[in-house]
């Protein structure tokens, strides 16, 4: 029995505890404070409040009932007086516009011949209906006063706008009566001529708009025309960062792309829009009085490369020579201050031959090795360094190009690096005032005679001779052959002894059948 009892009790503990867990306040210990007298001090005091409150609330409750049912009433009364106010307000405007119509009328004489003005019907529905009718006319009368407003505002707007566009500067050589008119008229009087001079301007406003089809038509064509060269260059420039690959054996250098040229590639759409703005911007000046933008052809393509490659341009960037030929690159901005002299001019000789190489391929000649010859006035006084000479000599090897050092320096150790090396020397006449360039006298008795013929001014006894072999393949090459070079009379540039250092590279292909023996 009493284990019984201590299980409920143990039970309704249990609930009692629950529903105060989840009666508890989420902060703090109370749901609310109370003043002091308000706090019970035990169960049953806090029983009396409880009951007394609820007392309280429900009497709070039934006024705010009543109160909510008085507002309710007041506000229909309210909104039956603004509507009795409404109506009385329609009445009294219409008796005032009935009155004032009729003193008008009673004022007015009528003009002779001018039929009397029909009375005015009853209005046959009731009240209520003529109030609404009455009401519908005002607001319809409303909305018209006030499109008739806006209507005059807008023609005294245009008004103002034709009088200052014929007062514009642009149009003082323009001597047509009308537009004296539109300047001399007052902006009143300018509505009732609009129809004549549209009229008038109808077949002008054709031939314009015609002709300014065909500008835009021809401007479209430039565009077009002008982005087929914008984007051949830009493969130009692409062609020649391919054509600047350097040759195996070079290092870090084998294989690497000597020039390097980075842009991002325009769409479509964009390049013709840049070019559009290019070419408006030298129309403009074409226009404009001592305008100071060029407009030939290079420097409208120069500028349409510029526009095209915006807003990030293009960054070009070398290799930058060194002795163990590391693979470091430089921007072209900053080759003066990062290069030695030997260095820029074999920077600038691989560049010669870069140019070189593309120019040959644009001519259709990426076929054939040879693509042209690069005189040099005394490169080794500034780059004198072997390797600076080999890197000269292989990249003109790679690209085709043959170079030709000429100097007056005795240096040993740099000419050796040449298979081929003149010694010649400078004569001067001094009554002709003619300066010439000789062969040495210990070695003019190995020479072969001169010839009998008159007008014979030099003789050249250094070829090189490719021969073809009886049955060609793809593995053999050609054999190629050297003799001395001696010039004995040619014009040259004074300054004591003079050599003459060739590179020649080595043609892909022969360039003469057996027995024959180009110059080179």
């Amino acid at each position: 029995m009493l284990e019984t009892r201590a299980n409920a009790a143990s039970e309704q503990l249990g609930r009692l505890r629950g529903e105060a867990e989840r009666l508890a306040p989420e902060e703090g210990e109370a749901h609310t404070a109370l003043p002091e007298d308000l706090v019970p001090a035990d169960a049953g005091q806090a029983q009396t409040l409880l009951r007394t409150a609820s007392a309280e609330l429900a009497a709070r409750t039934e006024a705010l009932d009543a109160a909510r049912a008085t507002h309710t009433a007041l506000g229909h009364d309210h909104r039956t007086a603004e509507e009795a106010a409404a109506g009385f307000e329609e009445t009294t405007t219409l008796l005032r516009d009935l009155l004032r119509d009729n003193l008008a009328r009673d004022t007015t004489e009528p003009e002779p011949g001018t039929p009397a003005p029909e009375e005015p019907a009853p209005f046959a529905g009731t009240l209520t209906e003529a109030r609404t009718a009455t009401a519908e006319a005002r607001r319809s009368l409303r909305g018209c006063a006030a499109d008739l407003a806006a209507a005059d505002a807008a023609v005294r707007e245009a008004s103002d706008i034709l009088v200052r566009h014929a007062n514009s500067t642009r149009y003082e050589q323009v001597r047509t009566p009308a537009r004296q008119q539109i300047r001399e008229l007052p902006a009143a009087a300018l509505p009732e001529h609009a129809a004549r001079w549209a009229e008038a301007f109808a077949p002008r406003l054709r031939v314009l708009t015609d002709e300014l089809e065909q500008l835009e038509r021809n401007r479209d064509s430039i565009v077009d025309r002008l982005r087929g060269l914008v984007e051949s260059s830009l493969a130009t420039l692409r062609a020649a960062q391919r054509l600047s690959r350097l040759p195996e054996g070079l290092g870090e250098w084998s294989g690497q792309e000597f020039l390097r040229i980075r842009f991002e590639e325009p769409d479509h759409a964009s390049l013709t829009e840049r070019l559009g703005e290019v070419i408006d911007e030298a129309t403009r000046a074409a226009v404009r009085k001592n305008a100071d933008l060029r407009r030939d052809g290079m420097s409208l393509l120069l500028r349409g490369v510029q526009a095209a490659l915006q807003p990030r341009g293009i960054a070009v960037e070398i290799l930058k020579p060194d002795a163990v030929l590391r693979a470091e690159r430089v921007p072209v901005g900053q080759m003066g201050d990062v290069f030695s002299g030997g260095q820029l001019l074999t920077a600038a000789i691989a560049l010669y031959c870069t140019m070189a190489a593309l120019r040959s391929n644009d001519r259709g000649h990426d076929r054939r090795r040879h693509a042209g010859t690069l005189f040099l006035d005394n490169p080794i006084g500034r780059a004198n360094a072997t390797y600076l000479l080999e890197l000269q000599r292989a990249v003109a090897d790679a690209l085709g190009v043959q170079l030709l050092y000429t100097t007056g320096l005795f240096d040993t150790t740099a000419l050796s690096e040449f298979p081929l090396v003149i010694r010649l020397r400078n004569d001067a006449d001094l009554r002709a005032g003619l300066k010439y360039i000789s062969v040495e006298e210990h070695l003019r008795p190995g020479l072969p005679k001169e010839p009998d013929a008159e007008g014979v001014h030099a003789q050249i006894q250094a070829t090189r001779f490719f021969e073809r072999p009886q049955e060609p393949a793809e593995s053999q090459e050609p054999v190629e052959s050297e003799e001395p070079a001696v010039s004995r009379e040619a014009t040259g540039r004074p300054g004591g002894a003079q050599a003459a250092a060739g590179s020649f590279p080595r043609p892909a292909a022969p360039e003469a059948e057996r027995g024959e023996r180009p110059v080179s």
